[in-house]
């Protein structure tokens, strides 16, 4: 008895022991002002690199393989200067250093500014190649990411050639990436800049506690009251990019008594135009969030969110035009009554309402439970020229008179090459060619005058109206999100997601343009000689409601709505030892997509296109994994590789969802698979990282609309508006990037920064064409489209930076960047590398075929390389508890001319029309559209903060 109590007893000893002499770094960041704990600061020991987190009560702890001897504490947070302790650690015992304090730094308003990007750049998603993943990397303090995010986004640079449905955006947990396109709508919380600065960014495929993430990074918003420190703040930015003003104020409680906080904000920007001609800007963003401490281990918090947003709309123009009016040219535009208006508007008003569950389990897990509700309207709006009159002959067959000429200012038309088209050109053409040149230089803007007067004929329906391509969502997402600590080393993270989405789209009548009404049928409808149904069928958007007069306010054209329901699960754990930390992950979810339609089509008629279509279901799956292995403190080597399938999204799953309930023939999952390999090396002075990554997609879906003139397939000289529907897309990413900064002095920095990738088509994709003007899918030789080895268009593919900073001590600051770009492409149309090239209307091989010749005509042209050279400043006083402070940027300093993207029309597909159309002495009158970078822009922004 007495030796299993001695036993015991030298067990106890032992264990005290053993805790008594366990080396422990502890501490605790405590805001200088205020005096109130910082959460989510970032404590590292700069000789291992390893790091922790504050928890909410500002408090942190190393326990697991510290160093000893003398050490550095680097203690940093986004919106505060960066402090650096220096400790002396002894094995065996604690370094306790409480009540840490960091400063706001008072030019932190140079954070806001990639949001500010993002609003410009992100908003118009649909525009082509107008999106990018600057928003994503806005938390991220990697030197290269921030030379992306700043610097390189003004050229829609895609890091690693990924756009933004690429990588993940969540807020407080939740999924924002919408399920039409898989992108982000950033208007959705535009204009919050100041309470969007807490962020949890993961770069690539890393780890990540709330998401399996994907391949272009995650980023997670936290809008939690109780997150924001105390105080207030009042700024005023004017601009001349996108927006030409905005003013924005904010308040945070911090953490009253009762477990009370909130936050509130209210912004808006506004302009008449930015850089572009007419493109006007017009937005109002409301913001309150409200957090209860119930208890120790539970918090209930809500957040509303509102984000008006309404924009004119500028599109890519030809050469032609670009040399007549310029790069700020926009024909979307013109005077009414003095006052510009553009035909082209996006609006978007979709709230946002959050409920999140923070219940702390114990000291080492949490579970976190998320609600969200959206809904609203996303509306653009276009003139429709096509309207028509009902009429009868002598027999009393109905028919229809009517129509109008496009009343684009910038139609190829109203162009000088138009007029001279033909070989040798007579007197008279050239004259025509002069009058409209003429014309266009001197105006070139819509005229809204002759459509009101169209319109204005007694007894006649509108011939011109505003059409309104309207998308108004329901959503409701649900989210959970487990993170555990096992113990020093293992960590083990999972979530569960839903999402269910109800989708309305539909046209709708804006505006009459001083018209009575305007009747719903399709003006180029024509009657089908295999085909017993007559036109004044055929014509009709929905036959049970037959040549319905529709006014403003009214749904024409086309009605329906997508049901989508989508569920996932995501399992994590990661292990951190002295030399390595690796984590390993999985995920596992369920997509279903059904369209309804509402209308019942004149060419497709009975389920064709109204009523329920097929149900769609993808199960998808992935895999990843990675490893940072610690050479030393300094040296460190980073791996991760992934596989993982997607589904695809609903605008690439139906072929023309806004007719008929077709489905995309061989619609499947995408699957992706990466790898990247990274050496960075971290000192007190100098950071870097080089990265090499290799990604392969196969199994992509695309869906392009069009006008052609060159269907050879159909055995006729037949034009035709299409759908073009590429499936079995195989891509390839790789390449390398580098970022480097060096702090040679405490004042100034010198940093560099580059990317090198081939992005590349890797096989010849199926292609098919759908349309009303002919039944049935259309295909071309062996059905596919020869795009291997064509470059994936979507900014520059080379990217180089050499920049440098200075603070002054006295709170100001500068820096300068020069950027080169190169090697961008012009997206290649799929249809002219298809059978259908080479095919003369007769469905036989063109005579004259030559293959020197059509390898120059399908040639992918590159655009040129340019500089641009940018500057940054700012200055801020510290006046008692108050901080003023300003902060301007001036882009592309030199006003460089430069194409940022641009793609082939496909309006001539085939050898002979693409070859006289190229080999015009006047230059073609199809020519590939381009989108121009901004000339000389700058944002200044001037601020309040107390």
């Amino acid at each position: 008895m007495k030796k299993r109590l001695l036993i015991f007893l030298l067990g106890i000893f032992s264990i005290f022991s053993a805790f008594s002499q366990q080396t422990v770094i502890t501490g605790s960041v405590k805001d200088a002002i205020s005096n109130q704990p910082i959460s989510n600061v970032t404590i590292t020991i700069e000789e291992t690199q390893q790091t922790v987190l504050t928890d909410d009560l500002g408090v942190f702890s190393f326990s697991t393989d510290v160093p000893l001897g003398e050490q550095v504490l680097r203690v940093s947070k986004v919106g505060y200067l960066v402090k650096r302790y220096p400790i002396v650690v002894n094995e065996g015992q604690t370094v306790n250093i409480t009540d840490m304090t960091l400063e706001v730094d008072p030019n932190e308003t140079a954070n806001s500014f990639v949001i500010s990007l993002s609003d410009d750049e992100l908003n118009g998603d649909d525009d082509g190649f107008t999106d990018n993943i600057s928003g994503l990397l806005q938390s991220s303090r990697d030197v290269f990411l921030n030379a992306a995010a700043f610097d390189f986004s003004s050229t829609f640079f895609r890091p690693r050639g990924l756009d933004n449905s690429s990588g993940k955006l969540l807020i407080n947990g939740i999924e924002m990436n919408k399920q039409f396109n898989g992108r982000p709508q950033w208007a959705n919380w535009g204009g919050l800049n100041d309470v969007q600065r807490n962020q949890e960014f993961s770069m690539g495929m890393s780890p990540n506690d709330n998401t399996f993430g994907d391949l272009a990074g995650s980023t997670n918003i936290i809008m939690r009251a109780s997150k924001y420190r105390e105080g207030g703040r009042v700024s005023f930015a004017s601009a001349n990019r996108s927006y030409q003003g905005r003013i924005m104020a904010s308040y945070s409680s911090g953490l009253k008594s009762g477990g009370w906080s909130y936050s509130i904000l209210a912004s808006r920007r506004f302009g008449d135009e930015g850089f572009i001609d007419g493109t006007l800007y017009d937005s109002n963003s409301f913001f309150a969030s409200v957090e209860k401490q119930l208890s120790e281990d539970h918090s209930l918090n809500f957040t509303g969110i509102y984000a008006q947003n309404r924009r004119g709309r500028s599109t890519a123009i030809t050469d032609e035009v670009y040399r007549l009016k310029g790069r700020e040219y926009n024909p979307f535009w013109g005077t009414q009554d003095g006052e510009i208006r553009n035909s082209r508007t996006r609006e978007i008003e979709e709230p946002i309402l959050m409920l999140n569950h923070f219940w702390s389990l114990s000291e080492k897990s949490t579970l976190n439970t998320n609600v969200a509700y959206q809904f609203g309207k996303i509306g653009n709006s276009r003139i429709d020229n096509g309207g028509t009159q009902l009429e009868f002959g002598p027999g009393g067959e109905a028919f229809y008179t009517g129509g109008a000429r496009n009343p684009d200012p910038a139609y190829y038309q109203n162009l000088p090459s138009y007029h001279l088209r033909f070989d040798n050109p007579t007197a008279y053409d050239f004259q025509n060619a002069f009058v409209h040149e003429q014309e266009f230089r001197n105006d070139g803007q819509l005229d809204w005058s002759p459509l009101y007067e169209a319109n204005a004929r007694a007894g006649k329906n509108s011939t011109y109206i505003i059409q309104e391509d309207r998308n108004d969502d329901t959503q409701l997402s649900i989210s959970s999100i487990f993170n555990t600590e096992i113990n020093d080393n293992i960590n083990l993270n999972a979530s569960l997601n839903y999402r269910k989405l109800n989708s309305e789209n539909f046209a709708s009548v804006k505006d009459l343009l001083g018209g009575t009404g305007y009747l719903d049928v399709d003006s180029f409808a024509e009657e089908d000689p295999q085909s017993s149904t007559v036109l004044t069928d055929i014509a009709q958007s929905d036959v049970n409601n037959p040549n319905r007069i529709v006014t403003e306010g009214d749904r024409y054209k086309y009605n329906f709505e997508i049901d989508a329901n989508v569920i996932n699960g995501f399992a994590q754990a990661q292990f951190k030892y002295s030399k390595v930390d690796f984590y390993v992950a999985a995920n596992v979810g369920k997509t279903s997509y059904q369209r309804n339609g509402l209308f019942e089509n004149g060419y497709y008629l009975g389920n064709a296109s109204f009523g329920k279509s097929k149900k769609l279901d993808f199960t998808t799956y992935g895999v990843k994994g990675g490893l940072t292995y610690k050479i030393s403190g300094r040296h460190l080597i980073d791996l991760n590789g992934s596989y993982f399938t997607k589904a695809p999204t609903i605008r690439n799953s139906f072929s023309n969802s806004r007719q008929n309930n077709n489905v995309v023939s061989g619609l499947t999952e995408e699957t992706v698979n990466s790898i990247d390999a990274s050496y960075i090396y971290r000192s007190s002075l100098v950071k870097a990282r080089l990265t090499g990554f290799y990604t392969n997609f196969s199994d992509g879906t695309d869906i392009g609309f069009y006008f052609t003139e060159d269907l050879a397939g159909l055995g006729i000289e037949e034009d035709a508006f299409v759908q073009e529907v590429t499936t079995n897309i195989e891509k390839r990413h790789v390449g390398v990037e580098l970022g480097i900064e060096a702090q040679v002095t405490p004042t100034i920095k010198l940093k560099a920064a580059a990317s090198i990738g081939q992005y590349t088509y890797q096989n010849n994709p199926n292609l098919y064409l759908t349309s009303d003007d002919f039944p049935g899918e259309l295909r071309f030789g062996d059905g596919t489209t020869n795009l291997k080895d064509y470059h994936v268009a979507g900014g520059p593919e080379r990217a180089m930076q050499l920049g440098f900073e200075y603070r002054d001590p006295e709170f100001w600051n500068i820096g300068i960047t020069t950027n080169y770009f190169s090697n961008a492409y012009v997206d290649v149309g799929a249809l002219a590398r298809t059978a259908n090239f080479g095919l003369d209307y007769d469905n036989q091989p063109i005579n004259s075929y030559d293959a020197d010749i059509a390898k120059d005509l399908l040639k992918q042209e590159e655009f040129d390389d340019y500089v641009l050279v940018n500057v940054i400043g700012g200055k801020s006083w510290r006046i008692g508890s108050y901080f003023l402070g300003f902060f301007a940027t001036i882009n592309n300093v030199f006003d460089q001319e430069y194409k940022t993207g641009g793609f082939e029309q496909s309006r001539l597909s085939k050898y002979d029309t693409l070859l006289e159309d190229k080999s015009r002495e006047y230059g073609p009158v199809f020519g590939s559209r381009y989108f121009f970078g901004n000339g000389t822009t700058y944002y200044l922004n001037v601020y309040l903060r107390f």
